[in-house]
């Protein structure tokens, strides 16, 4: 009797533990499923290209694969992706929307090509008008020293080229001719009364002789000249007025028995072997402007004419009605391309502050922003909107939006743009 009481016992305990068993499994499952459906996906990726994301699901338009859920964790952890967990990105700074993935062999067919963002020294080109001058410092006025009358002209002709040592036109003076005569007339005196008992003829002669050589001297009459007449024993009838420089002639006022004077400007000679450029600066781009600053010369009527200059003087004051400063510049004229009062094109090049600069070819334009594509590594090309500056022998100034030693791509930038804006219009579908 009492070992049936002890086996009634044990089954009573042993149904006690499995109740309690079955109640603890069957009392976890709706709150296990309650928490599993209030886990909903954020959005889905695709597995291959985990910067693809799409708010539905769906196959991914590069690889054909199904789109993997993507859930928020429970802790707060960045979501991920499941049995594509690997693909997470929590280490990497975040990408910007329109980044496109693209494998080294379709990089390799598109000519995908890098470059890096570079610091480099600038230049600023500032453009002015500029009209061809005169040096003022080359411009020889011709004048006779004594009162006479012209016999005859050599230079007859406004324009016509002279050089130094060239006859220009004879003068007939009377106050020339008889100071000669006057100086023949002292040096026979002299030969006749050599032999003077008298000390102080001599001396007197020799002072007359002297004298008289000096004046023929200030009217230009040269050295040779005054010998020539000493040893001849004949004055000259006609004195002759050579050019002292060489150039053109641009004024004329000699003519034959003209009457002349000393204070006649008979001929001006313009040397053009090197020329002025006077070039009107704006006011905004006066304060750049440096003397000693160079500047490229250019013409529209002559594509082949390139010249060098200087800055060689700035105006102290602004023009009052086209608010300009005149800058003058001096050049060489070879060939005399350049002539007076002609208009050409003056670039003035600056050095400027180095600025962060990229090859011209990496920036996209497409009139309303400019784009350059950064290399995020593992084939990830992420479109940056930059903001450039100034054109520098094919690189382009880049004033916001990149860093120095970025990665970017140089060529396939249309190509990489119109995948990354196919993927930007899968995302928004």
């Amino acid at each position: 009797m009492k070992f049936l009481k002890f086996i009634g016992l044990l089954v009573l305990l042993a149904a006690g533990f499995v109740g309690g068993v079955i109640w603890r499994s069957t009392a976890g499952r709706p709150q296990a499923a309650a928490k599993s459906e209030e886990r909903k996906p954020l959005y889905w990726v695709d597995p291959m290209h985990p910067a693809y994301k799409s708010d539905k699901p769906g196959i991914a338009p590069d690889c054909g694969m199904q789109l993997v859920p993507v859930y928020e964790e429970p802790d707060g952890r960045q979501p991920s992706g499941g049995q594509h967990a690997e693909h997470d990105h929590t280490a990497m700074a975040p990408m910007a929307e329109g980044t496109v993935q693209i494998s080294p062999e379709k990089q390799q067919l598109i000519n995908v090509q890098f470059g890096t963002v570079e610091l480099a020294s600038g230049a600023e080109t500032i453009r002015a008008v500029g009209k061809v001058a005169v040096d003022e410092t080359r411009i020889h006025h011709v004048h006779t020293r004594v009162d006479g009358y012209i016999e005859k002209v050599y230079a007859d002709f406004t324009g016509k080229f002279v050089k130094r040592g060239d006859p220009l036109l004879t003068i007939y003076s009377p106050e020339m001719l008889a100071t000669q005569q006057e100086l023949l007339l002292a040096i026979k005196g002299r030969d006749q009364l050599h032999s003077s008992t008298l000390d102080t003829v001599p001396a007197q002669m020799a002072s007359l002789i002297e004298a008289s050589k000096q004046r023929l001297a200030r009217w230009e009459l040269s050295a040779g000249q005054i010998e020539e007449v000493i040893r001849t024993g004949t004055p000259i009838r006609n004195y002759t007025l050579f050019a002292n420089d060489d150039g053109y002639i641009t004024t004329r006022n000699a003519f034959p028995r003209q009457q002349v004077t000393p204070a006649m400007d008979l001929y001006t000679v313009v040397d053009l072997s090197r020329v002025w450029i006077i070039a009107d600066i704006f006011e905004a781009d006066a304060a750049s402007i440096r003397m000693g600053a160079p500047a490229l010369i250019t013409a529209a009527y002559d594509r082949a004419l390139s010249l060098r200059g200087t800055v060689s003087y700035i105006q102290p004051e602004f023009d009052a009605q086209s608010r300009t400063l005149k800058v003058r510049i001096e050049v060489p004229n070879p060939g005399l391309r350049l002539k007076p009062d002609m208009f050409v094109d003056v670039d003035f090049r600056l050095a400027t502050a180095p600025r962060l600069v990229v090859p011209a070819d990496a920036v996209l334009d497409t009139g309303e922003r400019k784009t350059v594509f950064v290399d995020r590594g593992e084939g990830n090309f992420e479109p940056r909107e930059v903001e450039t500056g100034e054109h520098i022998d094919g690189r382009v100034a880049i004033l916001k939006g990149l860093k120095q030693g970025e990665r970017i791509v140089t060529s396939g930038v249309f190509l990489i743009d119109s995948e990354s804006r196919l993927r930007a219009g899968h995302s928004h579908d």
